[in-house]
């Protein structure tokens, strides 16, 4: 048994020797790239249709570049009028490289289809030629084009204009349409499983997808059809095989909706090569629509106040679009950093209903309506409390926009509150319930509040030391109130993370103009200590006046003031001891103060000198990987983790990284890494890798063969 006991430090500190870095993120490339041009006539200027698939998320912002072969005649004033199917913000040439950077947010796995409508002259010899495509985060891939001699092409745009025929023309409507009879140039005749692409004049106007029972060709039910962007393509059946003319009928069950605008529109049909425009048809933005939908909705937030978590509540019509079972609703907020980086299902409700699945992307939720849904247009959205979605950091007008099967309405505008560089301090929030009556046994005579740095106008923390509360707090729901005097700058937003209670980070912080908040994680009983430590990441600012100000401490929970202390700002420092020299039996390699340590196998780990218990102990997977569970990251490192039976997220500033339970996979912010180990779950709780996290978020981890403990710090 001994011997058995002393191999324990050797194996854990051979396992984090061995625990390997994260691997170094792969290269990525977009995929299935398909270059067509209308007219593969040499010399002939022509559409340019792209299509691709992503396989790394796009921004808006970020650019897609087509790279021509030299050959081609690229003209410099091609602008984002020529661009149709994406939205794009501008346009650039240079060379034979048309750069376009986009308007809109893309995820991983997306179809890309775009036209580029003029500007490009095709090479003035036939041949083989090379089109390239890459996106600001992929490299490129490259399709060949095609060119046929001038005089033989068959593939010149069709002047045989057709009819459009839509059951309603009104703005916004859900319609049939039929186009056609369009009759095929030269020889041309249909031939089972080719395929017909039809380019709608906005994406706006398709759903998600479309049933191919809800389309005909040539009175003959589709094959298949499939969208994107703003073209769909239609598998030709069979009973349409060898037909000269082509008939195209779209039922309203398809989900097509006229453009939101009024205005004069066209289609094009393609097919074998050739590229045939409709007769122009208009659109009535005062027709007779039976629709009553709203383009705005009103948004109501529990807390206006800039960077405080809040409660959202909005009804949206979408018109003719309707929200089905299963189906997709989308949230865009103004700002990701408002987003946590997990959401739960059961905070978001739907017409009362709580949603089946919510998922976090960027400053978007994706919502799914739940198993028997109603399928109506009129949607309530209720995003809870619970969904720890936060208002933005600085005050101001913003808006929230909401999309189903395509149709975005943005919202009417919403204020954000804030507070002006030397605002005067607001009263105490004083509890609704009746107060408990205070514990007057406590003294905080002997209390201190320190600053970390007094120089004028800088960065400070605070170390806050109260020897006794008369009322205990309940965590997550009483709180800690720190109210600084006119002349120091509070931000609007402190992340929790920069603020621990105990050695824990806060749940929660909220700021009330000079006012700071402070929702501990864990109980507090009355009579006991509480330290609370506001690093300098939290951005509270000293006056730019010398002078002594007073910092006073309240809680929810007593009436009246706690304590108030006096700190000099601009004021000379208190001596300070000289540093002791290292001996022998005081190595300079102590472990350092702030660190948390842990032992495998041991369901607790130590802060400051305290001891706190985890629900799983750490243990070592595979013979070399450190396993800890999320809670550590949480309540050691005071890191903002958020973790469910499926995900965990763990933030520090503006990084994050992901794990899936179950999988050898993770994210750190948009990269894909390997684990040495699949993250798994013990009695609820996700256990990880330990450095994936601390080599990502620049934490340090040790051994200490004194004690057999691992130790983490930063």
């Amino acid at each position: 048994m001994e011997k058995s006991k002393k191999a324990l430090p050797i194996v854990l500190a051979s396992a984090l020797a061995a625990t390997p870095f994260v691997a170094v993120p792969q290269a990525y490339a977009v995929e299935k790239l398909d270059v067509s041009a209308d007219n593969d006539g040499a010399g002939k200027e022509s559409d340019y249709d792209i299509k691709f698939t992503l396989e790394e998320d796009l921004a808006s912002g970020d650019t897609i570049t087509v790279d021509f072969d030299s050959e081609f005649d690229v003209e410099d004033d091609i602008s984002k009028k020529d661009i149709d199917g994406i939205d794009v913000k501008k346009v650039e040439v240079d060379g034979n490289e048309v750069i376009i950077t986009v308007d809109e947010d893309f995820d991983e796995g997306d179809k890309i289809s775009f036209t580029i409508k003029s500007g490009i002259t095709n090479p003035d010899d036939k041949g083989t030629y090379d089109v390239s495509v890459e996106t600001e985060n992929e490299s490129s891939d490259t399709d060949e084009v095609e060119i046929k001699k001038s005089s033989s092409s068959s593939s010149d745009k069709s002047k045989n204009d057709y009819s459009v025929t839509l059951s309603s023309k009104a703005a916004g409507e859900k319609v049939s349409l039929k186009l056609g009879k369009i009759s095929l140039s030269g020889s041309d005749e249909l031939e089972t499983n080719s395929t017909i692409t039809v380019t709608f004049p906005e994406k706006g106007m398709l759903p998600s997808s479309i049933d191919e029972d809800d389309v005909k060709v040539n009175g003959t039910t589709a094959k298949s059809v499939s969208i994107s962007g703003s073209s769909v393509d239609i598998k030709i059946p069979s009973g349409a095989d060898s037909d000269d003319y082509i008939t195209l009928e779209f039922d309203k069950a398809a989900g097509i909706e006229n453009p939101s605008s009024g205005d004069k529109y066209v289609f094009k049909v393609k097919y074998d090569g050739t590229t045939y425009e409709s007769d122009e048809f208009e659109i009535t933005k005062n027709g007779s629509s039976n629709s009553s939908a709203s383009d705005s909705f009103t948004v109501n937030l529990s807390d206006p106040g800039a960077g405080a978590r809040t409660s959202y509540t909005f009804d949206a019509d979408f018109g003719s679009k309707e929200l089905k079972e299963d189906g997709e609703l989308i949230l865009e907020f103004p700002s990701s950093d408002m987003v946590p980086g997990i959401v739960t299902a059961s905070d978001f409700l739907l017409n009362g209903k709580s949603a089946k699945k919510a998922t976090a992307i960027g400053n978007r939720i994706a919502l799914v309506a739940p198993t028997g849904f109603k399928a109506t247009s009129k949607v309530k959205v209720e995003v809870t409390y619970g969904a720890w979605i936060s208002n933005p950091k600085s005050a101001g007008s913003y808006t929230l926009k909401a999309t189903v099967s395509g149709r975005t309405l943005e919202s009417k505008s919403f204020s954000i509150g804030g507070s002006s560089v030397n605002p005067t301090p607001t009263n105490p929030t004083n509890p609704t319930t009746p107060v408990p009556v205070p514990n007057t046994a406590t003294n905080n005579s002997t209390a201190t509040i320190a600053l970390t740095q007094n120089a004028l106008g800088k960065q400070t923390g605070l170390n806050v030391a109260i020897k006794g509360l008369g009322v205990g707090l309940q965590k997550q729901r009483d709180f800690i109130e720190i109210v600084f005097p006119v002349g120091y700058k509070v931000p609007a937003y402190i992340a929790p993370a920069n603020i621990s209670v105990n050695g824990v980070g806060a749940n929660f912080v909220a700021v009330r103009g000079q006012n700071v908040l402070i929702y501990p994680s864990q109980d507090i009983p009355a009579a006991t200590n509480a330290n609370i430590v506001i690093n300098p990441a939290a951005n509270i600012v000293n006056p730019a006046v010398k002078n002594t100000y007073s910092i006073s401490v309240f809680t929810s929970e007593e009436r009246g003031l706690l304590f108030a202390r006096a700190v000099g700002v601009g004021m000379p420092s208190p001596a300070q001891p000289k540093p002791v020299t290292p001996t022998p039996q005081q190595p300079s390699t102590a472990i350092p103060a702030n660190s948390a340590s842990f032992k495998v196998n041991t369901a607790n780990f130590t802060l400051h000198g305290k001891t706190y218990p985890l629900s799983v102990a750490p243990y070592i997977a595979d013979g070399n990987t450190t396993m800890v569970p999320a809670q550590f990251f949480k309540e050691a490192l005071a890191l903002t983790t958020q973790w469910n039976n499926t995900n965990v997220a763990v933030i520090s500033g503006t990084k994050v990284v992901k794990f899936t339970v179950g999988s050898k996979t993770a994210k750190v912010g948009k990269t894909e890494i390997q684990l040495p180990t699949p993250v798994v779950l013990k009695n609820g709780m996700p256990m990880i890798p330990i450095r994936t996290v601390t080599d990502n978020l620049g934490y340090k981890v040790g051994w200490d063969a004194k004690t057999s403990s691992v130790y983490v710090y930063k």
